[in-house]
């Protein structure tokens, strides 16, 4: 098949319905929110459960491992139900597992909030692989990078608030007792007092999600959609046959692998004598800068793809952040630490422009790459137990090496994209 035809074959039909992109927004902020409640979680269970870094890391390893054994079925889902079908199941799996809070605090044990956290991120994994290929096609194709991003600061909005209020519902009240000091029974009911906070938080959530969930039925039909007949895994997988499309698909595990190490030492971090010297209520609540600067840079990065090639600008700010944690770990005091937190900043515009340039020219196969990019997400389980192994090793600004190699891959793959897929199809 000549590169023409592929492209007249999958375009899909973009579709004007202004009031569906609020759904969007909304979908977007609530995963982004929920996803960085992990940030001021994992200095909790640690202190709780005495932890050394590469174990509190297994709290995003659980986490993030729903994306790639949810990713692909939620793609083939989408494309056999509708996109706003299948967000309806997302945000009630996110629901039933935020649930799961209750009994897990009741057992007191690691595993069980493991376990909870799983499911929470089986029902984002159903939302995200829904929400960014949603908002691709609601609109014009030529400004869907920009739409994408700007639909990603909602999602930065999300990851700003969710940080600043955890840090005070969950943080605010650490514990005056050494959990090492307790043992048997006395160090089970002091875990079950102290992760009430935590249960707490989680069951405000749920009731927020069924709300929302109920809402997004409601208007299931809004989207007229013809689902396809016959899907499957190994057809999705032909998808990596293109390069653009497997290039981009190792940028997302990369990104989102050291974004999100990042997020879980960063709490740690701050409070370092040799950086900011913070307690954990206020390191945590800095937490929030990190992801502010991302939905800040989201806002501008919206109007810069208008402009520059997105994969040149990709490739600016990998480069930009692996200049930022070379300064952090080789500088002390607020430089140091501000210089961590200012790589959000960078971030911003990362997983929306990898996303939307590895899509390019997928069509009606949207969702099936959807799924396989988000597959990739798991990235985030992967990336953070080995810096976290790295930090137990050779000290939290050592461990910022295995981040900068991460970003030094999607500087990459942002100058290989720097051209769009319909040029580089000319160029073959």
């Amino acid at each position: 098949m000549q590169p023409s035809s592929i492209a007249a074959t999958e375009t899909q039909t973009p579709v004007q319905a202004p009031e569906l992109r609020i759904f969007v927004f909304a979908l977007f902020f609530i995963f982004g929110a929920i996803t960085s409640l992990n940030d001021v979680l994992i200095p909790k269970l640690k202190e709780l459960f005495a932890l050394n870094y590469a174990e509190a890391m297994l709290t995003q390893s659980a986490f993030f491992t729903a994306y790639f054994v949810i990713s692909m079925p939620s793609g083939l889902l989408v494309r056999k139900i509708g996109y706003l079908r299948a967000a309806t199941i997302g945000l009630l799996a996110m629901m039933i597992g935020c649930l799961l809070f209750i009994p897990a605090s009741l057992a007191a044990t690691f595993g069980m909030f493991l376990a909870a956290l799983f499911i929470v991120a089986s029902g984002i994994t159903v939302v995200q692989v829904v929400a960014n290929p949603l908002i691709s096609i609601l609109g014009d194709p030529s400004t869907a990078h920009s739409r994408l991003t700007f639909a990603q600061a909602f999602n930065s909005l999300g990851t700003t608030v969710a940080p600043y209020i955890g840090a005070r519902i969950i943080l605010g009240s650490l514990a005056t007792v050494d959990p090492e000091s307790l043992s048997g029974a006395a160090l089970d009911a002091f875990r079950a007092v102290e992760t009430h906070k935590i249960v707490q938080t989680y069951l405000g959530i749920a009731a927020a999600l069924g709300i929302v969930a109920s809402i997004v039925w409601a208007n299931r039909n809004r989207l007229k959609e013809a689902p396809a007949e016959h899907v499957s895994f190994l057809s999705a997988l032909s998808l990596l046959k293109r390069p653009r499309f497997a290039f981009g698909t190792l940028s997302i595990f990369l990104y989102v692998g050291a974004e999100v190490a990042i997020g879980s030492i960063l709490v740690s971090y701050l409070m370092q004598s040799n950086t900011l010297g913070f307690d954990a209520k206020t390191a945590g609540e800095h937490v929030s800068f990190y992801w502010g600067g991302a939905m800040i840079g989201r806002f501008i990065g919206a109007g810069l793809l208008r402009v520059f090639s997105p994969g040149k600008v990709l490739a600016t700010a990998a480069s930009t952040v692996m200049l930022l944690l070379f300064i952090s770990a080789n500088m002390s005091g607020s430089v140091s630490g501000w210089a961590l937190i200012l790589v959000g900043l960078f971030n911003s515009i990362m997983f929306p422009t990898i996303f939307s340039l590895a899509s390019e020219g997928l069509g009606q196969r949207a969702p099936e790459g959807s799924g396989l990019i988000c597959m990739a997400i798991v990235g985030g389980a992967i990336v953070p137990p080995l810096t976290g192994a790295f930090a137990d090793t050779v000290g939290l600004g050592g461990a910022l090496i295995v981040p900068a190699i991460c970003y030094a891959g999607i500087a990459g793959f942002g100058w290989f994209a720097r051209h769009s897929a319909a040029k580089d199809m000319e160029a073959a």
